[in-house]
Order: structure tokens, then C-alpha cells, then sequence
């Protein structure tokens, strides 16, 4: 039996999405610096995805590997995790009424391979907020480990109007993208 693919992530999520496609993985956490070029979401995604792939396949390099790196855009910048509570709050004030883009890079690869590295674009459309939605909101989700300061997937209905796209890429791993690469290396 092979040995289970690396999944180079601290995020549960990602966990959480790669499990329900009933694949065998181990979780790495990469310790990598992430990159952040305020003006460029899809470089920052790519370029993090793949500093954490390099550190994966340093010390996995006969596994296959995940890695990969979601970033919210809106009006052209990088919104990055919130660092308070308050920033959160002021992140959902701004994102009410407008829509934004997400970003997740994916880097993939085979045992002793390249990455493959793909980058998948959704777009989440939100709700007017009003001061009481947002706490509401906040006083229900942890939204500090969150890119933008939300998880679509918990209590999402009560911020986001819609979106398009992936839906797990909103939640930070494309399983569309993830399933097609497993598939063709013969792991689903």
C-alpha cells in the first residue's frame, strides 16, 4: 500500500474538505513566511502555495502533496486574516452590500514531481450589513484564522447575499480541482 499524501496546512477546513473525498493524507503544518504583495491576490496565493509546497517536498519528496493558499481580494487588494475582532468588524462593514474575489492556489504534486500549481477564482457577493447582523455574526464565528474575516461555511447565510464559483475554494481548497488531480494519480 502506498503511503498517504502530505497535506501541508494548519487549516481545519482544508482538512476537513481533502477528508470527504476519502483520500488517505497526513497533515504537515509548513513553517514557511507568507508572502504579501498588497495589490497582487493571485501572486500572494501562488507564491505562498508554493513556498509551502517547497518546504513539503524538502522533507516528503517521495509523497504526494497539497498545499495551498487562499487570499481575499477586494477592490484590487489583499485582505489578509483580521488581527482583532474590531478589524473583523470593520472588514464586513466594508465588504456589506459589494462583492470581492477569493483566491485559493493550489499546488500539487507527484512523488518525486513539480508542482503543479492552479489557481482557482470565486466571487462572494454579501448581504447589507447592519452594525447588529455583523455582531450577531461575530458573537457565532471565530473569524480571526479566517481570510477576510469570514467562513462561508459557518453561518454564512447570514452575511453572503451569493457567490460564484467553487464553493470550497470560498472555504480555502477547491475540491473540484483537488478531486480531477487525484483521479488522474490513480489515488480516487
Amino acid at each position: 500500500m502506498s503511503k498517504p499524501l502530505i497535506l501541508g496546512s494548519a487549516s481545519e477546513r482544508r482538512k476537513a474538505i481533502l477528508g470527504e473525498l476519502g483520500v488517505r493524507f497526513e497533515v504537515h503544518i509548513p513553517d514557511v513566511e507568507e508572502a504579501f504583495h498588497a495589490n497582487e491576490p493571485r501572486r500572494t496565493a501562488e507564491e505562498n502555495a508554493r513556498h509551502k509546497h517547497d518546504w513539503c517536498k524538502h522533507r516528503f519528496a517521495d509523497r504526494h502533496i497539497i498545499t495551498a493558499d487562499t487570499i481575499v481580494a477586494f477592490e484590487g487588494k489583499c485582505i489578509s486574516k483580521p488581527a482583532s475582532l474590531a478589524e473583523a468588524a470593520d472588514f464586513l462593514r466594508m465588504f456589506s452590500g459589494r462583492s470581492q474575489t477569493v483566491f485559493t492556489a493550489v499546488a500539487l504534486s507527484a512523488p518525486l514531481g513539480r508542482p503543479e500549481v492552479t489557481v482557482v477564482e470565486s466571487t462572494v457577493v454579501f448581504r447589507k450589513l447592519t452594525a447588529v447582523a455583523i455582531r450577531e455574526y461575530l458573537s457565532k464565528v471565530n473569524p480571526l484564522d479566517k481570510a477576510g474575516g469570514y467562513d462561508i461555511n459557518q453561518c454564512g447565510d447570514l452575511i453572503v447575499e451569493s457567490y460564484s464559483g467553487s464553493y470550497t475554494n470560498i472555504m480555502g481548497l477547491p475540491k473540484e480541482t483537488v478531486a480531477a488531480w487525484l483521479t488522474r494519480e490513480g489515488l480516487l
